[in-house]
């Protein structure tokens, strides 16, 4: 194994640690067994509608750069692509085995299957910020700062132009569906959300618009290549968050392993297509 991975390792590990160190492990045990089975199965099932719709937006870009991917083996390739990010993080990422993938099939150049994955990242970054401010605003955390508030508002109004404007300069050849990818990339947030939202009814909190917060602010921070899978980051970022607003962190973190535990079991969907035959 390389020296990333194992730095990643590292600091998922001591994030886990110092996290789990600080909580109380009764509360958390007492809260995690109590958990409503069935709203987690709506979490469940709307996190990976996220993902079928996710697929969706990307073959999109494929299709800008005429690669002929079925929906059906674009979604297969979709969770294998899942399932290295998450598994595999010491090896070959899901982007890449995708990008190899499709240049072994269709023979595209490289270099566009190479943007076609950062865009699909960058649009997906670009509609959980715009979200993330919007809750930001309405959520308690507004009090924390006025020029926090002011940055948020500032951000929720223009970063999603900024993004258009970015994409048409420096990603042309996907301006054909640049429109469709973005509102699809809303989509696949807003049913994010929604997954967030069943596990926090799952566990029985209060304080639901401060847990949609720092969900988004979360996913945004375990995009970030510091972690193995956002492993740490969000746990951490729940933790710290909570603690800025005087709120239990018991059961961020509960939200946070149950999140986790979603994410890893659709991913487990792409051992079915390990071989890469479809």
């Amino acid at each position: 194994m390389s020296l990333k991975p194992l730095l990643k390792l590292a600091i998922s590990a001591i994030l886990i640690g110092f996290v789990f160190g600080q909580i109380d492990t009764a509360s958390f045990q007492a809260t995690l067994q109590k958990a409503n089975l069935w709203w987690l199965l709506g979490a469940f099932v709307a996190f990976n509608l996220s993902k079928i719709v996710s697929a969706i937006r990307l073959n999109g870009y494929f299709r800008d750069l005429e690669i002929p991917l079925s929906q059906i083996n674009n979604l297969k390739l979709y969770y294998l692509g899942m399932f290295y990010n998450l598994f595999l993080p010491g090896g070959i990422g899901g982007d890449g085995y995708k990008v190899y993938w499709l240049h072994q099939r269709y023979k595209t150049a490289i270099k566009s299957l190479v943007l076609a994955t950062l865009l699909d990242r960058v649009s997906g970054v670009a509609a959980l910020g715009f979200l993330a401010a919007i809750l930001f605003v309405l959520s308690d955390f507004k009090r924390l700062s006025d020029w926090l508030n002011i940055f948020a508002i500032v951000f929720a109004v223009g970063v999603l132009p900024l993004y258009l404007v970015v994409c048409r300069k420096f990603f042309d050849t996907f301006n054909a569906s640049l429109y469709k990818s973005t509102f699809l990339a809303l989509v696949v947030q807003l049913l994010q959300l929604l997954s967030a939202l069943f596990i926090v009814y799952a566990i029985n909190a209060s304080a639901i618009l401060q847990y949609l917060t720092i969900f988004l602010i979360s996913s945004v921070i375990a995009v970030l290549p510091l972690t193995i899978g956002g492993v740490g980051a969000r746990e951490f970022t729940f933790f710290y968050a909570f603690g800025l607003i005087a709120l239990e962190p018991n059961s961020g973190v509960v939200f946070c392993l149950l999140f986790f535990i979603l994410t890893a079991l659709s991913s487990l969907v792409g051992l079915f297509f390990i071989n890469g035959k479809f």
